[in-house]
């Protein structure tokens, strides 16, 4: 993956990273298929961890198995995968030096089916908890079999901060 450009603005930190994990309510996934490319807005879960190697990523999303999205995850696996949060409008003494404030996670990843009934009830799970915390989870065996999970395996990602002045 590319360096970032300004690294100032670089986010390293895994408590603010999951801030933001946190704070956004929608992961956009870009992937394409035959015709063409597209980018598909979608509620997730997360598994977030610390390794000796840098930092693990997984996003769980859920949908049906078939469709759009399903075909187009069965016939290229590789996705982009963005996130962003806290915005605002940075206001300037001149037209071209407004900017904006945001915090966000962008990165690419290969996305594949829940390999059996429990990961897809740990990946509902994952969702569950992110989406509605608190809330009583239970998966009846018919909502089991009409839903797919997804699992989002990022290979790189970066987190990036643009403050407010």
């Amino acid at each position: 993956m590319r360096e970032m450009r300004l690294h100032k603005r670089e986010i390293r930190d895994p408590e603010i990273i999951r801030e933001i994990l946190e704070e956004c309510g929608v992961v956009r996934l870009g992937t394409r298929d035959e015709e063409g490319m597209f980018i598909v807005p979608v509620n997730f879960g997360y598994e977030f961890s610390e390794k000796e190697d840098g930092q693990g990523l997984t996003f769980f999303i859920h949908g049906a198995g078939e469709g759009r999205k399903a075909d187009a995850f069965d016939s290229c696996p590789d996705v982009a995968v963005e996130m962003d949060c806290r915005h605002g409008i940075i206001t300037g003494d001149y037209t071209c030096s407004y900017s904006y404030s945001y915090r966000s996670i962008m990165g690419n990843g290969k996305v594949r089916r829940a390999a059996d009934e429990q990961e897809k009830i740990y990946g509902l799970t994952k969702i569950m908890e992110h989406m509605a915390p608190g809330a009583e989870i239970e998966f009846s065996p018919a909502m089991l079999e009409r839903t797919e999970v997804f699992c989002i395996e990022m290979g790189k990602f970066t987190a990036k901060e643009r403050k407010a002045k």
